[in-house]
């Protein structure tokens, strides 16, 4: 059977006062749409279809690593029109097809699993997902007949007295079968308050056909919609500590979870210690035992196990077994530290790659270098990688030893087993096991602060 899903993306999100579309908003480090759609993928289902409208082009680009195919709804007309829009995408196909919408990132895969489930074993044409809530004001409201039977749902604004009473509420999450949907788009009008073609009609209309109609209900939360800042930061706040949870489930020790910010799709190994304040995000992967102290940033990089990290940023690198970074070091994009590295207090690596066991331990500046094993950056060091209009390499074999204050002027290479002395500016190729010096000669000019009254 097909399972297919649509996810509904095309609204302005007008509350959200900004430029970004609504469903481009992140929580927890993720655009809300893409939430939907990893969701859906974790579900086990592979086509899913995106409706877009004004902004299309932005949710586009914001969904292209998905692998998505779109509908475009052209004008705002409501949530029915929207899956009309989407009627190419339906045509010819026969099974099950979900809707969901883009602003709703806190579903979870095994509620959609269940929900398919329930749909396809009980034979229902449409299945609803429903929650239970003390204040329904804005929702529209589930109506079931004496026999608790869904007979229809009902939108707010077109509520009657009795109506508005009901607590069950909808959640603008469905499933359908995909032909009976088809035939009901085909019979929905926009004789409503709000002058739209609602979705939920189709549930009538069903109803009407003496066709099956099924709801699950569930916690309000995996529901929730966001239609405001307000509404994100609450996200925020859920998201982030259903992940914080999870990985203390799986043997991870965060101090402070509500002080801790880890992206949805950071997996971290157990016997992990996460310190207060900090910012773990993107597709990072920390492994086991590592120790990672407050005020640090790691974002889309690989950490091994048993690496101690101190106030540092790290992006889009990876960092071995046994090294310790920081504190106040910044690794940069597309840098590789080997095992039993030291990268101390304020060290920048940029774009490099630092062999094992090698040390640097502070106040230097490592870019577009190929450092190897068992090497000592002395303090101050320099690679100049830049002349003012290309970066070049610097490569340091096996096992050198950098004299404190020294620059490597790019490109240049030091052989393994050679030695640098402090102070030196090295522009030339130092051979394997010899010493480079390149200062000046020590002058003493005597009596020269007396001459120059400097003499205090």
């Amino acid at each position: 059977m097909i399972k297919c899903a649509i996810v509904l993306a095309a609204g302005e999100g007008k509350r959200m006062k900004s430029t970004t579309p609504k469903v481009l908003h992140k929580v927890c480090g993720k655009e809300m749409v893409n939430h939907v759609i990893d969701t859906m993928r974790k579900a086990h289902i592979d086509d899913v279809n995106v409706v877009v409208g004004k902004s299309a082009e932005k949710v586009k680009a914001g969904t292209e690593s998905r692998n998505v195919s779109y509908s475009f709804q052209d004008k705002q007309l409501g949530t029915g029109h929207a899956i009309i829009c989407s009627k190419e995408f339906l045509e010819n196909k026969k099974g099950v097809v979900a809707v969901f919408a883009g602003d709703a990132p806190l579903i979870e895969a095994s509620t959609v699993e269940r929900l398919l489930e329930l749909h396809i074993n009980e034979g229902f044409k449409a299945t609803i997902l429903t929650s239970v809530v003390e204040n329904p004001t804005g929702y529209g409201r589930i109506v079931r007949d004496k026999n608790s039977n869904v007979e229809k749902i009902v939108e707010h604004k077109d509520c009657s007295e009795d109506e508005l009473k009901i607590n069950e509420i909808n959640s603008a999450i469905y499933c359908f079968d995909i032909e009976s949907l088809l035939k009901s788009l085909d019979k929905l009008n926009n004789n409503n308050a709000q002058g739209e073609y609602y979705l939920t009609d189709v549930i009538g209309i069903l109803k009407d056909s003496g066709d099956k109609v099924g709801a699950m209900a569930i916690d309000f939360e995996e529901t929730l919609g966001v239609n405001s800042r307000v509404q994100l930061a609450e996200a925020e706040s859920l998201l982030r500590e259903r992940i914080n949870k999870r990985h203390m489930e799986n043997g991870v020790t965060l101090i402070d979870p509500s002080s801790t910010y880890i992206g949805a799709d950071v997996e971290i190994g157990c016997d992990t210690i996460i310190y207060p304040n900090n910012i773990i995000e993107g597709n990072t992967i920390i492994n086991e035992g590592c120790t990672i102290y407050g005020n640090s940033r790691i974002s889309n990089s690989i950490i091994e196990n048993s690496v101690t990290v101190q106030n540092s940023v790290i992006l889009e690198s990876k960092v071995g077994e046994g090294t310790t970074v920081g504190p106040f070091a910044y690794i940069r994009p597309e840098s590789t530290i080997g095992n039993h590295v030291k990268i101390g207090d304020f060290v920048e690596i940029k774009k490099s790659i630092i062999g094992d066991n090698t040390k640097v331990s502070h106040l230097t500046y490592i870019g577009d270098a190929e450092v190897g094993t068992h090497c000592n950056f002395g303090c101050g060091t320099v690679v100049v990688n830049y002349d003012g209009k290309n970066k070049n390499k610097t490569v340091v074999g096996d096992n050198a030893f950098i004299g404190c204050n020294s620059n490597l002027v790019s490109p240049v290479k030091i052989e393994s087993n050679s030695y640098v002395a402090a102070g030196s500016t090295i522009t030339n190729e130092v051979p394997e096991g010899s010493l480079a010096v390149a200062r000046a000669k020590q002058v003493n000019i005597e009596g020269w602060v007396e001459k120059k009254g400097f003499k205090k």
